[in-house]
Parts: C-alpha cells; structure tokens; sequence
C-alpha cells in the first residue's frame, strides 16, 4: 500500500499516532540500552557459573560490542536502502532471538556467539529507532520527539543495572536475556501495526559490503590478539593475528577512499574540529569502556556486594546525566563548549582516583558514592557538549554521517579498552577470582583510565573552537509516497526525506540526554550545523 504524509508535513506528539511511533523506538532503543547496562553486574556470576576465565568475560562483553561497532554504519545504510521500518523489526527479531540464545547457552563459548548475534540485530535495531522517529515526525515536533526518545531511553539505561541485580538474585543471570523476548514481540507488533515504512530514495544504489568485512576483520583480529595476549602471553601466534587486523583496518582506509559510496566518506576528518572531537571522544570513551566493565567486577568481587547493590551503586551516574545534560547543554550553547568539555573529562578523572579507597571494607556512603558521583558529574559537563561540537564540525552534507562515525569511533573505544586493560595491568586469566590480584589491578587500570580522560580534557583546552554553534534553522523536509510493500501496514502520516541524516530538528543536540555506556551520538536525525572549514 502506499503512505502519503499529512497536509502538515508529519505526525504530531498530539495525535494517537505519533505516540506510537515514538512508543515503539523508544522501546526498541530501550531494549538495546537495558541489555547493555545489565550484562556488566552479570559477569561475576556468569564467570562462576561456567568456571570462565577473563577473557571469557572479555569476549562476552565484546563479542556484542564487535558485532555492534563493526556492522552499526552498515545497519544505517540498510535502513536507508531497504526501509526504516523492515530493518527496524529485523534487527529486533535477530535481537530476540540472540537473547534466547544467551539464555540457554550451555557454555561460554556460545555465550559469547550469540552475543555476536545480539550485537547484529543491535547494528540493525539501533540507528532505525531514531531514523524512523526523524523520518516520521513533522519537523516542528521532531525536536521534542527525539528529545524524548533520548530521556525515556536513559531511564531504560538507570533501571538496568538495578533491574540486572534484582534478576539475577530472584531467578538467575539467564533472566537478564530472557526479559528481551515479550518486549520484542511487543515492539514488532506496535511497528508493524503503527510505524510507517520509510526509506532515502537517494540511499547510495551499492552497500559498502567490503568495508564493512574489513572493518569487522581488522577489529575482531586486533580485539583477538589483545585478548589472547593476557590470557596466553606474547607468542608468534599472536603477533600475527594482530598483524593482520592491523593490515585488515588498514584496507579498511584504502577501500574507503577509493569507494565511490564508501561506509565511512574519510572527507569528514579533513575538518580539524572533528578530527579533534573524535580524538577526545576516543579517549573519553575508552576510558568508560574499562571503568565500566572493571567496576562492576571490583564492587563484588573485593567490596564484597551483591549483584543488586553492584547495580544500584552506580545508578547516580546515569541520574546525573538525566537531570543534568540539558542544563549542560544550554550553558554550552552561551559560552562554547571548551570550558565543559576541558573540565568535564578533569572531574571524571578525580572520581576514578576517588575510586582507589574502595576495598574490602568499603562502605558505599563514605567511598563509592563520593567516587561515582564525581565521576559522573564529569560525564554530566563533557558529554552534551561534546555532541554538539561533532555535529558543529561537520559540514551540512556530513551531519548524519559525522554522527555515525562518532558513534562508531565510542564503540570502537571501549571495545579496544575492555581487550587492552586487563593485559596493561598484568591481570591473567584465573586472576581476576583473587581479590588482592584483582584489587591491585583495578588500581593500575583506574590510574590508567584518569590519565585517558586528562589527555581528553587536554586535547578539548588545546584544540576545540570555542566559537563552534549549532544552527537550529528548521526547513521541511520534502514529502514522498511509498508503496511499503505490507499488505498488513495501517495507514499512517509519514514523511519521506531525500537525505535523513541531514534533517533540522527544533531542538539543538546538546540538550538531549546521552547514555553514559553508549556513544555521544546515533546515526541518526540532528540540527544542521553550520559550514565549517
């Protein structure tokens, strides 16, 4: 059937319909985010229920976060190509399944395949939850939905680890998997029933199938060989592995320079402004990546809590960044964003030093609070305003894929963080169970984290443009008919936009909420930025 947009150019928060496109990204995002929160509190349990090694433990975060940073640019183009809503509902499906995978798994290792299959249908389910609610909205309320697709999905990112620790006390640590299966069929069938379809008549005519092969090689190969490294040591073996994702990542470059509609256009880093923003969001990023995984482990571990106290402690983190970020981001848009995003990565990094009083004898009030709540008060003043500054260095025509590729460069932080961490501070396979082993370690890899985020802090003094705004001029994106090729589709305003990552929303970036273990941007729909050379 063919969907026509309103005479007001798109849905509307006010109307019925609106409100349940809003409802089904917002789960979907929501979905991906919990699953990411509460796996970290598992990993003790699972250790101990498999008799897992860390790199087992490793590989179970990254296995995800490979499959995610590796396929999320190509999941974008797909939605693009083929329908926001197709690949919207196949990404959850895949997701779903995945999860019953991870549920049932017999053994570590299939853990940690099917956590290569959930980080799939996430590159799939990701950028189509934001892109659909861009896609859809009537630009006068885009701005508000997309604010409140970020805000109810960081209240998705706050429950998890509480949610992840009550599961896992009740029941078991296959719970945490198992939640996702009612809440994918309940996302499939609001988005086949209410979501418009949606797709970029202008989507580039080939996929960028090789880059994304390379891509994914080179990152596998390399997170390998780091992983390897600290369970096994230096050998041949693993100099070679890493040896070839080196060579893979570098035809990587090679092949996306020589494309003609490369996955990742390296013209977007000839803006010294976003090359400098990514530089800071590598840094940052990997040092979240290591304090996230790492923390958990240490508060049950050596503190000696509980799942649900682990998950609770960190909780004023991701309340901060809710109650915080658009008042951070208002500020950033008066005074520039240098100063928070100077002072920002120093805070965090007082909180990470904060963190090496906690022992066996902590208590949470006198030392884990303190800690948590400074670093995530530091996360609070970098984060919104370093959002707005990527999209502030790309030029018009780069704003959805500027946003992609930061998105990619966070994950890519964290996954090399989690690999890189354990191996800087001589942590060893079966060492990780010895709280005084493990103790000394977190102390290394915290001292190393702080300095990841000075060098942050430092990067953003020396070379951010003080002067860098986002523009919030709004123009309606055309509108288009689609056959949606679903006899089962309702009827639904919608609208169809020839470039969807260049669409203006009413709201600049910076006053958006962002998830404090996920990236600073979605590829996604954001406020077009000024010209920048």
């Amino acid at each position: 059937m063919t969907v026509t947009a309103s005479p007001s150019g798109g849905l509307r928060l006010d109307e019925p319909a609106g409100r349940w496109v809003l409802t089904a990204a917002v789960l979907g995002s929501g979905m991906a985010m919990l699953d990411a929160t509460v796996v970290n509190i598992a990993l003790p349990v699972i250790g101990a229920d498999f008799d897992a090694g860390l790199s087992g433990l490793q590989w179970t975060v990254n296995g995800y976060a490979l499959a995610l940073a590796a396929l999320i640019l190509l999941g974008g183009s797909l939605g693009d190509r083929y329908g926001r809503r197709r690949i919207f509902v196949l990404g959850t499906a895949v997701f779903a399944a995945a999860s019953l995978l991870c549920a049932v798994a017999p053994t570590i290792e299939l853990l940690i395949a099917a956590r290569g299959l959930q980080g799939i249908g996430g590159a799939l389910l990701t950028p189509g939850s934001l892109a659909i609610i861009a896609a859809s909205f009537d630009p006068h309320d885009r701005g508000r939905a997309i604010g409140a697709w970020s805000g109810l999905g960081g209240i998705a990112g706050a429950a998890g680890p509480f949610l992840g620790g009550w599961l896992i006390e009740a029941f078991s640590w296959r719970w945490i998997f198992l939640i996702n299966l009612p809440l994918a069929a309940l996302i499939v069938w609001l988005a086949g029933r209410h979501v418009p379809e949606s797709a970029d008549p202008q989507a580039a005519p080939q996929l960028d199938v090789t880059g994304a092969v390379l891509g994914a090689a080179g990152l596998g190969l390399l997170t390998y060989a780091l992983i390897t490294a600290g369970e096994q040591g230096s050998s041949p073996s693993v100099w070679a592995t890493g040896a070839l994702g080196v060579a893979a990542l570098l035809g990587f470059g090679v092949n996306e320079r020589r494309s003609d509609h490369p996955m990742m256009p390296l013209d977007v880093f000839a803006s010294r402004q976003f090359s400098a923003a990514n530089a800071v969001t590598f840094a940052v990023y990997a040092a979240l990546g290591g304090v996230f995984f790492l923390l958990v482990l240490h508060l049950q571990l050596v503190a000696g809590f509980s799942p649900l106290v682990a998950g609770t402690a960190l909780l004023p983190i991701t309340v901060l960044m809710l109650l915080g970020s658009a008042r951070v981001g208002a500020l950033a848009e008066r005074i520039g964003p240098r100063l928070p995003m100077t002072a920002g990565p120093l805070v965090s990094a007082a909180g990470l030093l904060l963190l090496l009083r906690i022992g066996s004898d902590a208590s949470y009030w006198l030392d884990v609070l303190p800690a948590v709540a400074t670093f995530g008060l530091g996360l609070t003043l970098t984060v919104a305003p370093l959002t707005t500054t990527v999209l502030a260095a790309a030029s018009t025509r780069h704003a959805g894929v500027a946003s992609g590729v930061n998105n990619a460069v966070a994950r890519v932080a964290g996954l090399l963080a989690v690999a890189v961490l354990p191996l800087l501070t001589g942590l060893s396979e079966r060492d990780y169970r010895d709280p005084d082993q493990f103790g000394d370690a977190f102390q290394v890899a915290m001292v190393v984290s702080a300095g990841l985020l000075v060098v942050g802090g430092l990067l953003s003094a020396a070379m951010i443009d003080n002067g860098l705004r986002l523009s919030t001029d709004e123009s309606p994106a055309p509108s288009q008919p689609l056959d949606t090729g679903h006899a089962g589709a309702q009827p639904a305003d919608r609208v169809d936009v020839a470039s969807p990552d260049l669409v203006p929303v009413s709201a600049p970036t910076s006053r958006m909420y962002c998830a404090v273990d996920g990236p600073p941007l979605s590829p996604a729909q954001l406020p077009r930025p000024r010209e920048q050379s």
